[in-house]
């Protein structure tokens, strides 16, 4: 596939690191320039610690590394206006916007210490963060006349809970759904501009939100529900390319006719 999106542009959130940094390397190797933006800060409430600046900027030079540009800026995706900023940087160094990756997300595991805070942390984030990231650009997408290609990470959670008493967990799954109906909302909407939008659903990806001191207790207890998470294959963790080349077929034109769907990278989680 490679070179076959020259010259398109993406906007890719949560960018530092894990799954974002594996979606612009794979994309700029397509020929994609991109946006990234990332909070590179720690959030209060969760027990690991978020993406940094000097991440962010190594994502730029792998883009640069594949021959593409890159514009980073700092942002939580829970503020739009800082958000805002950071896409119309992007958009007027390379006029135009052609896929958008809504990735960003958190997941408090262990014990809750501020339930309201974690809850809502949570579902700002992933729910919230996921319609800010769409408000910035999808105006430009849709100004273009082009089309374009709108994937919003959502997960194995959503479309199969798990057992948690842990609130952040809860607000996960609850999110995690809510954006599958958001992405029909979006499809629907959007169809006739041939502006296309799908779900993925990966299980568990290589990252900071999963290779951490936090994540690795709370897989050693046998009664917690990320130790309950197995997958069908004999597979126990996906890598963040794994999902990279997923989404670089989603948003090519090999995928033209494909919308509104959830496609689950979860390696048979979802059937057991």
């Amino acid at each position: 596939m490679t070179g076959k999106l020259e010259g398109r542009v993406a906007l890719i959130t949560g960018a530092a690191r894990g799954q974002g940094r594996a979606h612009a390397v794979r994309l700029a190797r397509e020929g994609v320039d991109i946006i990234g933006a990332d909070i590179c800060a720690d959030i209060p409430s969760m027990n690991y610690p978020c993406g940094t600046w000097a991440e962010l900027e190594e994502t730029a030079e792998l883009v640069g590394k594949e021959g593409r540009r890159a514009v980073i800026g700092r942002a939580d995706v829970r503020d739009q206006p800082a958000l805002r900023a950071v896409f119309d940087e992007g958009y007027a160094t390379f006029g135009r916007i052609d896929i958008i990756l809504a990735n960003a997300g958190i997941l408090r595991v262990g014990d809750s210490v501020d339930p309201v805070r974690e809850w809502q942390d949570t579902i700002d984030i992933l729910l919230t963060g996921t319609f800010n990231t769409v408000q910035v650009a999808l105006p430009r997408m849709r100004e273009g006349g082009r089309g374009g290609s709108i994937v919003i990470t959502s997960s194995s959670a959503g479309l199969k809970g798990t057992a948690s008493e842990e609130p952040s967990a809860q607000a996960y799954t609850a999110a995690k759904r809510g954006l599958v109906g958001y992405m029909q909302v979006l499809a629907n909407q959007y169809a006739a501009e041939m502006i296309r939008v799908n779900t993925i659903h990966p299980t568990g990806v290589v990252s900071g939100m999963t290779m951490n001191a936090a994540m690795q207790a709370a897989m050693a207890k046998a009664d917690s529900n990320v130790s309950a998470m197995q997958n069908a294959l004999p597979i126990p963790i996906l890598q963040p390319e794994d999902i990279a080349g997923a989404v670089a077929y989603l948003v090519s034109d090999e995928a033209t006719f494909i919308t509104g769907t959830q496609w689950a990278l979860d390696a048979g989680f979802t059937v057991r």
